[in-house]
């Protein structure tokens, strides 16, 4: 069990709310989610930047030791915003010769996303203490996906909490189960996609991921995954230019959408919506079984 929330920004003027209504609805799932959460935000791009999220694993984190050895190896500019574990690096780089450096001289660094509109940060803790901890209510962007929650298949560690990302600006939070993501590993690794993890969602996320890199729209991506992805599952994707929803054919894990005209709210259930304003007056409804759902600020 575990909690899922999205929050897109329909009006342009309430982006600067984002982080201020998220963090009560990733807050209301801690009894869905209690041992480790996170939220990735997608901003407006930064022209000719790249964004890279992240993390320090073991030991204390040296960020601006990594920012010399980036300038000293990798042409481009670069900056770097670092809090605590977590660091934002910045580059006009395209980001690979950097992920090749943190890999082979940073052993105890784990990138967790990368692209020109998403930051992503998750921990392990208590959702509350995580929202404090990196100050998830001053963040500001378009659209934000969250989740808490409750390990059943794998450790509970930073690099395991979701969201989980491949490729860039992209995303995914699961609630549910996979039968057979050790299935999906077999058939994507022969193609040289890497796995960072042992938990099921990042089957999930690489496989979506994958279909839309060869050429798929994320419906068509999303439909594929209905034959190759086994199990229970209700799936919240956050792309550059919005979010996806979608539940498995019979519906297993609950999910309830709140639309107005200045936002888009998903939740596990309604509790995380209550606070939200004129949600009395939104239009509420559960999705259905087997049924792509996708908003788009455009």
């Amino acid at each position: 069990m575990c909690g899922i929330v999205g929050l897109l920004m329909k009006n342009p003027a309430w982006d600067e709310r984002l982080g201020e209504l998220l963090v009560p609805m990733l807050v209301g799932m801690t009894e869905r989610g209690p041992d480790s959460a996170g939220m990735a935000v997608f901003g407006r791009p930064a022209r000719g930047e790249i964004m890279l999220s992240l993390f320090q694993l073991h030991g204390q984190p040296d960020w601006l030791g990594l920012l010399k050895a980036v300038k000293t190896s990798v042409p481009g500019t670069h900056h770097i915003n670092a809090n605590g574990q977590h660091a934002v690096l910045h580059t006009t780089s395209d980001g690979e010769a950097i992920r090749a450096l943190v890999k082979d001289r940073f052993a105890g660094i784990v990138p967790l996303a990368a692209g020109s509109r998403i930051q992503l940060y998750k921990d392990i803790g208590a959702p509350a203490e995580i929202a404090a901890r990196y100050h998830f209510d001053t963040m500001v962007g378009t659209h934000a996906v969250g989740h808490t929650r409750m390990a059943t298949e794998s450790a509970v560690t930073p690099d395991r909490a979701h969201p989980f990302t491949a490729g860039r600006d992209f995303c995914l939070v699961h609630n549910g189960s996979l039968s057979n993501p050790y299935r999906v590993r077999r058939q994507l690794e022969p193609l040289g996609i890497h796995f960072d993890t042992d938990n099921d969602t990042e089957a999930a996320c690489r496989f979506l991921e994958w279909r839309m890199r060869e050429g798929d729209a994320v419906d068509a991506a999303i439909e594929k995954g209905f034959e190759a992805l086994d199990g229970f599952f209700t799936f919240l994707i956050g792309t550059a230019d919005g979010l996806a929803l979608v539940r498995d054919p019979f519906a297993c894990k609950p999910a309830i959408v709140a639309e107005t005209a200045d936002y888009v709210a998903i939740s596990s259930e309604f509790r995380s919506l209550a606070h939200l304003p004129g949600v009395s007056n939104a239009k509420l409804f559960e999705p259905q079984p087997r049924t792509i759902y996708h908003w788009s600020r455009a």
